[in-house]
């Protein structure tokens, strides 16, 4: 099954470099290449990819707003940030949009390629450093705000182990409790947090900065 990627850049020598890494990649089609926002939109109305790689500084509607407004119109398109930005509050405000990845320009072809089949597959991909980062916040103390949602210490360690990836069972090993009582915690974030699943769970929680 071939996979339509598009590329939105204003810097052609960005274009072109993804476009080379990509061209001899059989399950890959780039069917566009745009240089702002406004040729996005005309574009995608009527040639709409699977994903769409968007970077945030664009010189007329920044990525972020551009995101925001691609997938209110089109909910089944997967957007990934790549972008020099290493900024977790960029993170946060496009994932929050509902972005589906987060990439820096310095990605080579194999995580690219990750990063397609991850999100297409209905995850979150996060670069490791971005990725790194988000998890470095998890100490932050969260008090003194009645709005945050209130997770006991073992439903925030199963939060976390939850944004590593892990699976129900390398949850139950690493926190030497059952996969039965992983669950039960899962569910009990998903209800606090008022998230459908686990890709729910982390956009909520970074939004919410729990993690």
């Amino acid at each position: 099954m071939i996979t339509k990627i598009a590329i939105t850049d204003d810097h052609e020598m960005v274009l072109k470099g993804i476009t080379s890494m990509l061209v001899n990649t059989s399950e890959i089609e780039i069917v566009g290449t745009y240089v702002n926002a406004q040729e996005t939109l005309v574009n995608l109305a009527t040639n709409l990819p699977d994903v769409l790689l968007l970077d945030i500084n664009l010189p007329d509607i920044n990525g972020i707003d551009l995101s925001k407004q691609l997938l209110k119109k089109y909910p089944e398109l997967k957007i990934i940030a790549l972008t020099n930005f290493e900024d977790i509050s960029f993170v946060k405000r496009m994932l929050k949009n509902g972005v589906h990845g987060y990439l820096l320009k310095n990605t080579d072809k194999l995580e690219l390629v990750e990063a397609l089949k991850t999100v297409l597959s209905g995850e979150i991909f996060l670069q490791k450093d971005i990725h790194k980062k988000l998890l470095s916040q998890t100490t932050r103390q969260t008090k003194n705000n009645s709005l945050l949602p209130k997770l006991t210490r073992r439903e925030h360690d199963v939060l976390t182990a939850i944004s590593e990836e892990l699976t129900t069972q390398q949850i139950s090993e690493k926190l030497f409790i059952s996969p039965k009582t992983v669950e039960t915690h899962r569910m009990n974030i998903m209800s606090k947090l008022g998230a459908k699943n686990s890709v729910g769970i982390i956009k909520i929680a970074i939004e919410k900065e729990l993690l």
